[in-house]
Formats: C-alpha cells, structure tokens, sequence
C-alpha cells in the first residue's frame, strides 16, 4: 500500500486543523485574559512569520522557557510548524541543568517569556552566547529581541507546518542515573500519536474546561491537545496555590484537572474546600508520585467518585490508567495498581534476560507504542540498553493480576518521586560531597505523608568537622532547586557497601521501607 495514504497528519498539522474547527470558542483563559480559538491560530502564523524573519529554519533546535502561558504555548506550536525541534525547559529547574539542556540539545535559538523568566532568560541568554543564534523574548526584555511585537507588526500571516511525520518534533529531557539529563526524542508522527492515545483512553469530559496547575511543559501539558481537539478550554495558572486554584475550579466551572498526590493532600487540608462548589468537575487525574490509599479515599468520599490514576515516563506516555470506576472502595486492592494497559500500548512484564514472566511473577515494565520515544539523544550505548530486545524497557518491576492490572512493586533505578517531581540521589550526593566537611553522603528516597516520598540524605562527616544539616539542605536548594533539597539529614560513622564496594542503598532503605512497598503513580 502507498505510504502516503496509511500516514496519519503530524502532531502540528492536527493542532492547526483543531484550530481552526471551533473559531469563535475559547481555546486559552487566565487571570487577566483569553484566546479564542481564531486568536490562537491567528497568532501562531504572526509568530511563524515573526520567526522566520528573526533566522529560524526547518532543522534547528530551540528551547523555550516559561511557566504556563498560552502565548509561549503557541511559540512552541509556531516553531514546530516551521519544522524546528523543540526542547522545553523545566520552569523551576536550576541554571546549571538548563545550560545543560541548551548544550545537549544542540539548541541553536531560545525563547524566554520575561514575565516570569526574566532573571533566567538574561544569564542564559549571557551564559550560552556562544552557542545561541537568536535569543527571542515573549514581550519587552533586557535581552533579546521581542517576538510578540514582531509578530503584532506583521499582521496577518496563515500558519504552515513544514514538517512530515518522520522528521523530529521534540526532546524532553529526564533524570538519568549518571546525574546528567537524557533527552527522549519523539518525530511528528509520535507526537501525534501520544494526542490520540490520551484522547483515546483518558475519560475526559465531552466539552473539556482543563485547568492546568502544574506546568504544561511537562505532562500537565500533554492534556492540552486532546482537550482542544474536542473544542475545550484550557485554563492556566502559573502555579499552584490552593485559594485560588479552588477559586478557579468554582467561578469557571471547571470539569477536568490534572494534579499529583500533593496537591489533593493540600486541598483536602483546606478549609475553603467544602465551601466550594466542585460539581462541575467529572475527571480529575492523578499520578507521577506514589498515593496514600487512606488520602485516595478520603478525596473520594469529600470530593467525589472522579478520580482516575495515569502512569508513563518521559520515554513513553501514558502506559496504563486506573479509571474512574476502578476507584471503588469495594475493591481497595485496586488502589495500589497503576492501573490497566492503554489500548494502543503494548505491555510485557519481561525478566533480566528479557524473557516473558510468569503470570504473577514481577518483571520489568516493558512496552511498545508508537507513541514511545526514538531514542535517547545522541546517546546509543543508552539507547540500545533500554530498547534491547526490541522493548522499551521503563525499570519499573511490577506484577499483574489475573485481568492486567499492574503493581508497580519497585524501581531498577533508584529514582526518587517526590511531590511529583523526579530526583536522582546521584544529582543530590554531587552537590553534599562538594561540601568540605562531608566525607561521604548516600541519598534515598523515605515515605513521607505529603510527599509521597522525601529526599533523605545520610552524612559521613569528615574526622574533626561538625557540618550543619541546614546547611547541607541548603546548599542543594542553592544548586539544584527547591524539589532536589534533603527534607532531612542525618549523621552517621559509616555507611553500608556492598561486596564490590558501592554503598548498598537497599540495606538502608529497608529501616524506613518496613512493611511497605515503593510505588510509582
């Protein structure tokens, strides 16, 4: 059969058309604003056309900076029509890992919106002169050139996707376990599919009104899409706090949200909570962190029967959801599963040589999906390792029921998830074993009722020295951000290794780890 008849549109081309399906809809709204559907793809051609003039071109690699913004949303839109890759930098993420994005990417051209980055924009901007071509701002800046009044001077300009399916899209860049990101390339072709399988198997409302908290940059962002492509509303906030994302929830009658575990426990801690009217909602999703079972049901019974359980990883999104009606106190065993396989991913739960399991037995988590990622960027010795096979392998151990479902039981890597946020010990020991008064320093991931999980440190001091544990917490806060700092600390004479010499992290998860399983949501 003729490729050109099977080949489903790219992820932009889909995009575009929404777009254009539901002109006079709202398509983006925030405090102080909106974007009708028309709007929106109205400024995406200005942006192009702004691009372009700015030296932009098919092939390029750019990384954007921002916290939720529909403008910068259409940015990353405009570029990738114009058939650059793009690469979205964390908007909490410390300087030293953006610089390394920028580096390994390969990114040639940065976007930046000073409204909330502008600090950040400018030492990047300073930092990577030698590498950056173009340096463009979302409004007026100190650096750069200003992309939106470039594109208001324009005027009118049809937008254009000059991609096909095969050509790259995206990297999205995650922990690894040697302490420097991987970036997991996707091309067009998958990008879209990754849109269809979460319209597909996610239970979203007919006519969704998402509110995106958490940032869209990441898998909040992954929402977005689908919601427009049934003519939705996308609501945005820069951020959480629970006031107003409560106020907004209530006033915008808002159907569809996307949190993780912290942010239910916070709002289940509010007083204004059960003084809200939440009827409007009929979905809210959860996952990227573990869930306390007895929080899970209390959200229930106070909030509702809409909750529904997502799990995937940066290198193949979604894997499995828990829906909503497995969320039935009938069937608690239900509440430690990640839920069951998505319809367009294929799961097998293999062992050390990559053989099947047998049913019950606990095996890695491997899939195939064709809106899995290509590879790991310029990284082939990783890249065949997590594909041998011919799997993705994720280094989650899990086991299935009879019907499907999946436990997560625990981690090959040692991987913390904490308040949503993904954290390697090896990036957080870097930073203690650079203090002068720390001789060794082991971090783990310990349960904590808020958290999920807290960064945990345990310290070797050096003979004579008496380092302060505020300090130590501190100094992770300064290097690597707020998530990545130890919630506590503690002082020990030696640490456990292991035979060949490493120190052995099992032997000192298991005295906080007693009777409980490590999971991921």
């Amino acid at each position: 059969m003729n490729a050109a008849i099977t080949e489903a549109p790219t992820g932009t081309t889909m995009i575009l058309r929404a777009l254009a399906r539901f002109p006079e809809r709202r398509a983006f709204v925030w405090d102080g604003g909106s974007l009708t559907y028309r709007a929106t793809l109205d400024l995406v051609g200005r942006l192009q056309a702004a691009m372009a003039a700015a030296g932009l071109a098919k092939g390029q690699t750019v990384a954007l900076l921002s916290a939720n913004s529909a403008e910068t949303w259409c940015a990353g839109v405009a570029a990738s029509g114009l058939g650059l890759v793009t690469t979205w930098l964390h908007p909490l993420g410390a300087l030293a890992d953006h610089l390394d994005v920028i580096e390994d990417a390969g990114a040639s051209a940065l976007i930046v919106d000073p409204g909330t980055h502008a600090q950040r924009g400018g030492e990047l901007a300073a930092k990577a002169a030698d590498r950056l071509a173009v340096v463009l701002t979302m409004g007026r800046a100190d650096f750069g050139r200003d992309v939106v009044a470039a594109a208001e001077k324009i005027g009118a300009a049809a937008p254009v996707d000059l991609t096909q399916p095969d050509d790259y899209a995206v990297i999205n860049y995650t922990g690894g376990t040697t302490g420097k990101s991987k970036g997991a390339i996707r091309r067009h072709r998958s990008t879209a599919a990754m849109s269809v399988a979460v319209a597909a198997d996610f239970e979203f409302p007919d006519v969704p009104r998402y509110l995106a908290a958490a940032p869209i940059t990441h898998v909040a962002g992954t929402k977005v899409v689908p919601a427009l492509l049934r003519g939705g509303t996308v609501h945005l906030l820069k951020g959480f706090e629970p006031e107003k994302f409560l106020a907004t929830l209530e006033r915008e009658r808002i159907n569809f949200t996307l949190v993780v575990p912290t942010m239910i426990y916070v709002l289940l801690d509010h007083p204004r909570l059960d003084k809200t009217d939440l009827s409007s909602l009929e979905l809210i999703l959860y996952g990227a962190s573990p869930m306390s079972p007895t929080r899970l049901v209390e959200a229930l019974e106070r909030i509702g029967p809409i909750f529904s359980q997502l799990y995937g990883q940066t290198e193949c999104y979604p894997v499995s959801v828990l829906r909503k009606a497995d969320h039935d106190a009938g069937r608690p065993e239900l509440f430690a599963s990640c839920g069951f396989p998505i319809a367009s991913c294929s799961v097998s739960l293999r062992d050390d040589d990559n053989n099947e399991v047998a049913p019950g037995e606990a095996g890695e988590i491997c899939v195939r999906a064709a809106h899995a990622m290509e590879e790991y960027w310029k990284r082939p010795e990783q890249t065949a390792e997590t594909f041998k096979g011919g799997w993705l392998h994720t280094g989650d151990i899990a086991r299935a029921d009879e019907r499907g479902y999946l436990y997560i039981v625990d981690r090959k890597k040692d991987m913390i998830v904490s308040g949503g946020f993904n954290i390697f010990p090896r990036e957080v020991e870097d930073v203690l074993s650079s203090h002068p008064d720390v001789a060794m320093a082991a971090v783990i991931g310990v349960p904590h009722e808020k958290w999920g999980e807290a960064v945990a440190a345990l310290i070797v001091a050096k003979a004579g020295t008496t380092p302060s544990a505020e300090a130590l917490m501190q100094l992770v806060k300064d290097r690597k951000g707020g998530p990545h700092a130890p919630k506590q600390v503690e002082f020990v004479d030696t640490l456990p290794l292991t035979a060949v010499g490493k120190v052995d992290k099992k032997v000192l998860r298991a005295k906080y780890w007693v009777g409980q399983a490590r999971q991921v949501g």
